[in-house]
């Protein structure tokens, strides 16, 4: 079975006659997308394009599938838009990334959930689970962390990381610490932290091989650990809050842009959508009295 994402990935690199271009369109790496394109060859049991160094063109099997590809994704389109009418209330399936601070997210959806006539669906996880489900057209938009590729228009923040710890934590008075410094400190891992494998090369090409006194997938678990003193540890600054402190950790620079990443084949169903409207305006208004003061 010909999956969409798949017939994404062959109009993307058929209109840019490009792979790095096609990539960039369809949010991935291009790697994933030479995948992609190899699963659909073997899928229809033809090559698909000429490769070189210059562009990429259809090859006459190419050309016939693309007339089928072009009705397919129509049709697709039409079907969502057709379905969406027949629901009670317009329904906007939004990816959440789930290393955004729990008052957020409960705020955001707060906002959301004020609208009358709109359906909100919210499926949490990492980064590398919902690009797949948006790829695959099963949620409409993915709030989370922007990659290299991706488009500032569609950003909604970007933060740096610091050191979280207990406010009464004795570092806690520093404005900016070094790995030399927090080296004896009991540690706390963040195991869906995007910034986990800079935060271990950070840390152990400066000879730091701390104890870690819990590891956890859980944010909010990860944050009453450090104000209840277990440990500290490298978090997103808009975890910033009563009871914790945040100094700068010296030399880590690694940041994160935060914003949308939508399906192109309903943009143009959701784009007028209040609930989703409401959710990500209200992560950007607290991230403008979060954030801002520490960029």
């Amino acid at each position: 079975m010909i999956e969409r994402y798949l017939i994404h990935y062959f109009l993307a690199v058929m209109d840019h006659g490009n792979f790095s271009r096609a990539a960039q369109q369809c949010r991935v790496s291009q790697p994933t997308l030479s995948v992609g394109i190899a699963k659909l060859e073997s899928l229809v049991g033809h090559v698909l394009f000429h490769r070189t160094n210059r562009r990429v063109e259809l090859t006459s099997a190419g050309a016939a599938f693309a007339v089928h590809a072009r009705r397919i994704e129509a049709e697709f389109s039409r079907a969502t838009q057709a379905m969406a009418m027949e629901q009670p209330g317009k329904l906007v399936r939004i990816g959440l990334v789930s290393t955004l601070p729990g008052p957020w997210v409960e705020a955001a959806t707060r906002a959301a959930c004020s609208v009358v006539g709109e359906r909100i669906e919210i499926v949490e996880g990492r980064m590398r689970d919902l690009m797949p489900r948006l790829e695959r057209g099963r949620i409409d938009v993915a709030l989370g962390v922007l990659d290299s590729t991706a488009d500032d228009a569609d950003m909604l923040f970007e933060e740096g990381y610091a050191l979280a710890m207990a406010a009464d934590h004795p570092l806690a008075g520093h404005a900016t610490l070094n790995a030399e410094q927090v080296a004896a400190a009991e540690m706390i891992v963040r195991r869906n932290c995007e910034a986990l494998p800079h935060v271990s090369r950070f840390f152990t090409r400066r000879g730091v091989r701390p104890f870690f006194a819990a590891r956890t997938a859980d944010d909010a678990r990860a944050v009453a650990f450090v104000k209840a003193g277990l440990g500290i540890t490298v978090m997103p600054r808009c975890f910033a809050q009563a009871g914790m402190a945040m100094p700068a950790l010296a030399g880590f620079d690694q940041r994160r842009r935060v914003g949308l990443i939508a399906d192109p084949a309903v943009r143009g169903r959701i784009k007028d959508s209040e609930g989703l409207r409401r959710f990500t305006e209200t992560i950007r208004e607290l991230a403008d009295q979060m954030v801002a003061p520490s960029r």
